[in-house]
């Protein structure tokens, strides 16, 4: 997906300091719904939130396999408001943390130290939003 084409005011938007939720389905159906911090390439359509390998949502994500899960990121800002929607796996590798973190120390501030942090790397196939 060309996040690029969606323009100046979408981009923006997503570098603007907001908190976001993030949208995984359990095993059950049921959805889980949390806070993150998250980041967006707009060239690369794709969006990174960064979390402790162990957490719900890193185990979510993994329990999908390569195929990746399905999930939604969402931001609001008053009336303003952007979901993107893709699927997203797990990156482990150093590299990949430590550029997801550069992102987020870009967009937020320096990420406390965790040696067990991984990368929720979501390609984005859709966009919804009025951003």
């Amino acid at each position: 997906m060309n996040l690029v084409e969606r323009g100046d005011g979408f981009a923006e938007f997503w570098r603007e300091r907001h908190l976001c939720t993030l949208s995984t389905a359990r095993p059950d159906g049921a959805p889980h719904v949390v806070p993150v911090g998250a980041t967006l390439d707009l060239a690369a359509g794709v969006a990174r939130v960064i979390t402790s390998g162990t957490s719900r949502k890193a185990r979510l994500v993994a329990a999908a396999g390569p195929e990746g899960a399905k999930v939604a990121l969402c931001q609001v800002d008053g009336r303003r408001w952007s979901t993107l929607e893709g699927r997203a796996v797990v990156r482990a590798e150093p590299d990949q943390v430590a550029d997801a973190e550069r992102r987020y120390a870009g967009r937020y501030r320096e990420p406390r130290p965790n040696p067990a942090r991984v990368v929720l790397e979501i390609r984005v196939t859709r966009v919804l939003g009025n951003a």
